[in-house]
């Protein structure tokens, strides 16, 4: 067994599921694949790879931010046209709305650019009000039990990490949300095939794990451990006379940190992804039982898209994926 996971090849290729569908990204491209109302898979291939950027952005750290706005703009692009290819038989014979119209004479071909940008900008202030705003707020009302900074710094962190699984749990039940939670564990099960050497077929890819150490929801889960752990080193800003201003001047240096929480995330997952080392996968077991909220078994058909989409993003030469 010890030399199979040797000879394993970890791969950089990782995606996403949107609408009836699955996004991969790789070193040079990004496919995504979606199952047509026909029953037909329809596949997008664009040059936004992984290695497009250059060598500062590919810096510890560096990287771990670059990666994380790029998934949120390359991963909304393909929410948006995976929902609009979904719905196009739904739509026909709709007549064009009247704001519709104002917007495309406005914007014309950048239409889509501008909604994109739209949409991450809302995703990103509602993740930050949600995730860091709300925890923030409700362990204030500690400051009239105590004035520890360290006590409310680590209620503020369990409340964070108390919404962000209640939130995974309540969107879980949605049966929309279900069906793309399978397409996500078909993503997996198709990277582990992959990694694991044998060919991509449905037959093959069916005997893979749903859950991955690699899995944006272990990144977010670490997101939430790391951000703990640099927020502890925040001083209480004591200098500040005014309470409130103190309090404020608090939430505005967690939110600068931000980048770096991400940054710091990427590179702890990074290693995990690469280490065999027993303590390492201890401490990764977390995510993947949080992946028992965020995937599903995936049926034959959504295998076959997944496959599809991550056929494209395998280079000819494996070092160029290596994790």
């Amino acid at each position: 067994m010890k030399d199979e996971k040797k000879q394993q090849h970890i791969t950089s290729i990782g995606g996403q599921a949107v609408m009836e569908g699955v996004m991969m990204r790789g070193p040079h491209n990004t496919a995504t694949a979606v199952r047509r109302p026909d029953g037909e898979i329809e596949v997008k291939v664009e040059e936004t790879g992984t290695k497009k950027h250059g060598k500062f952005a590919r810096l510890p750290i560096v990287r771990g931010c670059v990666n994380f706005i790029d998934s949120l703009v390359i991963g909304m692009k393909s929410l948006m046209w995976s929902a609009e290819f979904v719905d196009i038989e739904a739509d026909e014979g709709e007549e064009e709305s009247k704001l519709d119209k104002w917007l495309e004479n406005k914007f014309g071909d950048k239409l889509k650019d501008v909604i994109i940008t739209i949409s991450v900008v809302i995703a990103v202030i509602f993740s930050v009000a949600i995730f860091m705003v709300l925890p923030w707020l409700l362990s204030l009302a500690l400051d009239l039990i105590t004035d520890s900074n360290l006590i409310i710094t680590a209620a503020e962190g369990v409340l964070r990490m108390a919404i962000f699984i209640g939130y995974l749990a309540i969107i879980s039940k949605m049966k929309d949300i279900q069906r793309v939670y399978e397409y996500h564990g078909a993503e997996h099960k198709t990277i582990a095939c992959y990694e694991a050497g044998e060919e991509l077929t449905p037959e093959n890819v069916k005997k893979y794990t749903r859950f991955h150490p690699r899995c944006g929801t272990s990144f977010l889960l670490i997101v939430m451990v790391i951000s703990i752990l640099i927020f502890f080193l925040i001083p209480p800003f004591t200098f500040v006379e005014n309470i409130v201003l103190r309090k404020l001047l608090a939430l505005a240096v967690r939110l600068c940190l931000l980048p770096i929480v991400a940054g710091i995330s990427y590179e702890a997952i990074k290693l995990a992804g690469r280490s065999t080392n027993k303590c390492v996968k201890w401490l990764t077991k977390p995510g993947l039982w949080m992946q028992r909220l965020t995937t599903r078994e995936p049926d034959e058909s959504q295998i076959e898209v997944a496959i599809a989409s991550m056929k494209p993003c395998i280079p000819d030469d494996k070092e160029d994926d290596k994790w």
